[in-house]
């Protein structure tokens, strides 16, 4: 299916930014913020997807009636875009504000991601779910279409570990997790990590990989074969999932968190069943555990950091008390971890400001080499964890609250593997694996 999206007019800063108020704006929007966006869209400084974003912002706010993929085709002088009954029917109960069905849902993610859904009906869609906050049942549905079309990998150690999050936090900090899994395979711990490209951030962990020119292997022999010979693996999302190559383009053109930010982490192609994953929300740690439950996962620590000012990070975090919903033993149950009380010096969200890639590749071989400050601390907070949920280390729950002794204990294993040049000579070993073959990521 052609993209609505070829050949289109870029779009401005000031209706980026009254779409972002029009989306995320709290709970009024001034009708007057409606007007300047519709005058923006009729001069031509939108692209269809965020246009359409913004008039179906506005339908759910109860600013406008039409329907906002027909509106935006007028609008911008384009024929109608066709959209199949099933997900017309989803479209407009998502629109009115209601849940999907288990059987609407399912119909709708698996038209989606077989490429069925033109961009501005998909953006319409996410953007309605994002507004109106996705149920678990939808989230369900998205994670059982995108298993069914990935490329898995098999073979991987029982014991291998994941960490990820789902980004959206919009705080464009440096890359931790990928810090974290070169940390943790120092430490002899297998990581098969799974990551994607920046969509609503500036540095995801696929960029700041090929930055540092990390293989990023597709066939699972090669996989299996960094895997043993170094300890961790890392998969490019769009190696593994194809069918989100129907989705991508859409994602990147709202530039906020959709609902395919908490599908990428609940399918890891290696089906781990241990893994700490990052949340961009409070709200959603639980429902991930439990989806992460019901397809086989063992260990999860599902994590979101408070930052303050009601913002939140998608790992532990050093601005404030971190979040925790933890699956362990079958049983579920949440708790909050406190870096001060781990040893570590409390720090603001802005001392892990992160930049494009070749700034945070930089940052992370600085901190491989040796070096100190709050993205050190932040890398052995959330190492400490990982290592624990890896059943290596020591066991840092006790009576159901984190026992800080043990926890510092985690992370002086950390630090040491950093002190002692091990991480630095993960780093460089990876680097020269598969020097044959072109690093190359699809999608």
């Amino acid at each position: 299916m052609g993209s609505t999206m070829d050949s289109t007019p870029a779009t401005s800063a000031l209706f980026r930014d009254l779409l972002g108020q029009a989306v995320d704006g709290g709970a009024k929007v001034a009708p007057e913020l409606a007007q300047q966006g519709l005058k923006c869209i009729e001069r031509g400084e939108a692209a269809p997807v965020p246009a359409t974003a913004f008039l179906t912002a506005l339908r759910l706010r109860g600013l406008l009636r039409a329907d906002p993929v027909e509106l935006e085709a007028v609008l911008g002088h384009r024929p109608p875009v066709v959209v199949a009954p099933e997900m017309q029917a989803a479209l407009d109960r998502v629109m009115d504000g209601q849940a999907l069905t288990p059987e609407m849902a399912q119909a709708a993610f698996d038209r989606i991601m077989d490429g069925g859904v033109p961009d501005a009906a998909l953006a319409a869609f996410l953007t309605a779910l994002h507004m109106r906050g996705e149920s678990a049942g939808e989230l369900e549905a998205a994670v059982r279409a995108m298993r069914a079309r990935m490329i898995a990998v098999s073979g991987m150690p029982d014991d291998a570990i994941d960490v990820c999050g789902t980004g959206g936090d919009g705080l464009g900090t440096l890359n931790v997790s990928t810090a974290v899994a070169f940390v943790l395979a120092a430490l002899g711990v297998p990581v098969v990590k799974h990551g994607n490209r920046a969509l609503s951030s500036r540095s995801g962990a696929t960029d700041v990989l090929l930055e540092l020119d990390v293989p990023l292997p597709v066939e699972p022999a090669r996989i299996g074969g960094m895997v043993e010979r170094h300890g961790l693996a890392f998969l490019a999302a769009t190696n593994h999932h194809p069918a989100m190559r129907h989705v991508g383009a859409v994602r990147r053109a709202l530039g906020f968190r959709t609902i395919f930010n908490l599908v990428g982490p609940l399918c890891n192609p290696a089906r781990v069943t241990r893994q700490m994953v990052g949340v961009f929300s409070p709200d959603w740690l639980e429902t991930m555990v439990r989806a992460l439950q019901a397809t086989g996962s063992t260990h999860v620590w599902a994590i979101s950091g408070d930052c303050g000012q009601g913002r939140f990070i998608d790992e532990l975090t050093l601005a404030g008390p971190t979040r925790a919903c933890v699956l362990e033993g079958g049983q579920v149950h949440a708790v909050d971890v406190d870096a001060a009380a781990a040893g570590l010096e409390p720090a603001p969200i802005s001392a892990i400001a992160g930049g494009p890639p070749a700034h945070n590749a930089q940052a992370l071989q600085a901190l491989a080499r040796g070096a100190r400050g709050a993205y050190r601390d932040t890398v052995l907070l959330n190492a400490g964890v990982a290592l624990h949920v890896a059943g290596r280390g020591s066991t840092i729950i006790r009576g159901g609250a984190i026992d800080y002794a043990a926890l510092r204990g985690n992370i002086r294993l950390a630090a040491d593997a950093l002190d002692r040049g091990a991480v630095a000579a993960v780093l460089e070993a990876v680097r020269s694996f598969r020097t044959d073959v072109p690093n190359r990521v699809t999608g």
